[in-house]
């Protein structure tokens, strides 16, 4: 498959996610609500996000739609740099698209929204977001979550023996770290989905962009490293 296909399916995959993931924060929960039914339908919107973009470019790409888990190919030796460069920025570029296309749709409300106050589905910390958990556990929790989710991606991708339910693992691996960590940093372990509502909201959110470029990729480089050390899953 050709590099522009890859890089096009990698823009078009990001941008579904973070139109269905953002979107289910801010279109089906109206923007920050939080009881349990709220969260999982967030949930479900990255989860099942993921799942839908995996089994439409998956053939394409692979399905990454996520930076970290490029450099999580890079460094367990599947990818080379310069392609991973190309669809970091492939991912950026979708991403910004969907989180735009839903500032749209925002805009579109009868009675006004303001998406610098109500937010467009951002990841943050501290006081006024999730429980109110600081930066440390937000790093932590972060770093954490970006190693297991990249591993997973990374092991059930090894050979053919888990190709017909890869995209299902990846997307209920990302279902259930939402379900469990939603409340700390509202789940990024993905660069992309981080960045494209921040630019829109900026202010805190874009203050607060560094941890959730650095957290995510320092744990998806460390699962390259372990991933390339692991044995393929038995068939």
């Amino acid at each position: 498959m050709g590099g522009a296909c890859k890089y096009l399916a990698e823009a078009y995959g990001t941008a579904l996610l973070v139109f269905f993931g953002c979107g289910a924060a801010v279109l089906s929960t109206g923007a920050g609500a939080g009881t349990a039914m709220d969260l999982l339908g967030i949930a479900f919107g990255f989860g099942v996000g993921l799942i839908v973009a995996a089994y439409s470019i998956g053939a394409i790409s692979g399905c990454h739609i996520n930076p970290a888990v490029t450099l999580g190919f890079v460094t367990a030796g599947r990818m080379g740099a310069a392609e991973a460069a190309g669809y970091i920025i492939a991912q950026v570029i979708g991403g910004v698209i969907g989180a735009g296309l839903l500032a749209l749709i925002l805009q579109g409300k009868l009675g006004g929204h303001d998406i610098g106050a109500a937010g467009l589905g951002q990841n943050g910390w501290g006081e006024g977001y999730g429980a109110g958990y600081g930066v440390v556990a937000a790093f932590l929790v972060e770093l954490l979550i970006s190693f297991i989710f990249v591993y997973v991606v990374l092991q059930v991708t090894k050979g053919a023996a888990n190709a017909a339910i890869a995209g299902l693992v990846i997307g209920l691996a990302l279902f259930v770290i939402h379900v469990v960590f939603i409340n700390v940093t509202g789940v990024s372990v993905n660069p992309a989905r981080s960045i494209a509502p921040a630019v829109f909201v900026g202010g805190k959110a874009l203050a607060q962009l560094w941890l959730f470029i650095v957290a995510p990729v320092i744990g998806g480089v460390i699962a390259g490293v372990v991933s390339r050390c692991t044995p393929e899953p038995a068939a």
